[in-house]
């Protein structure tokens, strides 16, 4: 099952082109084919659009129909949240600033991830606030998220934007069709679980706190109280594929799992929930220690029958 969005890009280069979209698609494969599989579906897409002589530089995109690794990307949107600018440190000793936004128009809403100190400076000026309608040319798609550089521009618009998607955007997919980035639902069987691992959070931020001898540290508020948390991971089959996923603290209970502290009951519950199924909401992102997707569920509930069936007849 291919993403809807590759899907609308293909007809796109189909109209472009003259080409029916099998055709488009055949050579999509072909040249998938040719480099051994070392291309993803939209680099290769992207590589017969150019073939074809298809630019898609100066064309304005809608949210939706933005695909990961898509260069030279133009939207207008409307900023719905802010996050603090951040500085940092490469190991090379540079240093930098980055900051991010969520982006929205009438079709979805996006992450977009500022690099360049000239675009930041419009954020920390005040230049650029929550509910500031804004342009954006030449930037870059990075899984599902668009990132400006030195290259790319980033400007105040007059536009009037109506109906902005505030709500975060959820797709139902398959396992097989997860992509970093993705914001997605799926209906799966757990097949795995592991034993819950534990750890402290700072009482006011909720932010993981250092262990300092008998001591718990935070950052922020210095040596604080913490509260004991756990998160666990579990092993989803939709039939597609499997991915490893992650559950935290607030979930568990959703989850079934409601006796953390003994060992007996726990393995008891943890065994009733093998061959279960359900339905997981959450976003993939990429598990930089085994460098492979990892899902985090922030929504478990348990299948409606009724309204699966309704779909079914659909």
């Amino acid at each position: 099952m291919r993403d809807d969005n590759y899907e609308k890009i293909v007809k796109k280069v189909a109209i472009s082109s003259g080409l029916d979209v099998s055709e488009v698609e055949k050579r999509v494969e072909a040249k998938r084919s040719k480099l051994a599989g070392l291309i993803s579906l939209e680099g290769a897409l992207q590589v017969v659009a150019a073939e074809l002589g298809i630019s898609f530089e100066n064309e304005r995109s809608k949210i939706n129909d933005l695909l990961p690794g898509m260069r030279k990307v133009n939207v207008v949107g409307q900023i719905l949240n802010l996050s603090p600018v951040r500085s940092f440190t490469t190991k090379k000793g540079d240093s930098g600033k980055v900051a991010n936004m969520i982006l929205a128009d009438d079709t979805s809403n996006i992450k977009v991830v500022l690099w360049d100190t000239n675009h930041i400076s419009l954020i920390e000026n005040g230049e650029m606030n929550v509910g500031s309608i804004i342009e954006i040319m030449n930037g870059t798609m990075r899984d599902n998220e668009i990132h400006l550089g030195s290259f790319s521009e980033i400007k105040l618009s007059k536009e009037i934007l109506e109906n902005v998607q505030t709500e975060k955007m959820v797709k139902d997919k398959s396992i097989v069709d997860f992509r970093v980035g993705d914001n997605t639902s799926v209906r799966a069987f757990i097949v795995q679980t592991f034993e819950p691992k534990f750890f402290h959070v700072c009482s006011e931020c909720k932010k993981k706190v250092i262990t300092e001898g008998n001591n718990f540290k935070c950052n922020e508020h210095g040596l604080v109280s913490p509260e004991k948390r756990a998160l666990i991971n579990i092993v989803l089959d939709d039939g597609t594929e499997t991915i490893r996923s992650v559950l935290f603290h607030d979930k568990l209970t959703d989850l079934g799992l409601t006796d953390l502290e003994n060992s007996e009951r726990l393995m008891s519950q943890r065994r009733d929930l093998i061959g279960k199924e359900m339905i997981f909401k959450g976003n993939v992102r990429n598990n930089s220690f085994f460098n492979n997707p990892e899902f985090i569920i922030d929504s478990v509930s348990d299948v409606n029958l009724d309204e699966l069936i309704a779909q079914l007849e659909k």
